[in-house]
């Protein structure tokens, strides 16, 4: 005869919904310092499952698991006075991908990579490349 565990044994992982994570990505924005959210001003937040194949395409991104996060728009030490008012600067978490990959490192909680990506994409908002927000991340470590 077989056996049923106690259902506080079984544990169910349920991937969260586009919502959910946009939920997860609002409380990561809101556990930010203010003077951080304040210098990041109006950029608008998308949660999507992946990046279009345009945007993979545009960035010679094969795999669309290799995208966690986008910044779209003029960073904040290109824009002028002078030109015209650019197109809403926008972030965008990729849910699949940041699942997948808080998934193969099993370390560290949804929450902090969710925060990690975001606070990455918004790096590139201030102007700052790849190897600025590592260098930084570094340090700060």
């Amino acid at each position: 005869m077989t056996q049923t565990p106690p259902a506080d044994a079984l544990t169910v992982l349920v991937a969260p919904s586009l919502d959910d994570f946009a939920r997860l990505a609002e409380a990561a924005f809101a556990a930010l310092p203010e003077g951080f959210r304040q210098l990041t001003g109006d950029v608008l937040f998308r949660v999507e499952d992946f990046a279009t194949e345009e945007v993979l395409e545009s960035l010679g991104i094969e795999d669309a698991f290799e995208l966690t996060g986008l910044y779209q728009g003029v960073d904040l030490g290109r824009r002028t006075v002078f030109d015209p008012t650019p197109q809403a600067s926008m972030v965008f978490l990729y849910r699949r991908p940041i699942l997948d990959e808080w998934a193969e490192r099993g370390d560290l909680p949804l929450g902090e990579l969710i925060s990690h990506v975001l606070v990455h994409a918004i790096g590139h908002h201030f102007g700052l490349s790849d190897d600025d927000i590592h260098r930084l991340e570094d340090e700060a470590d």
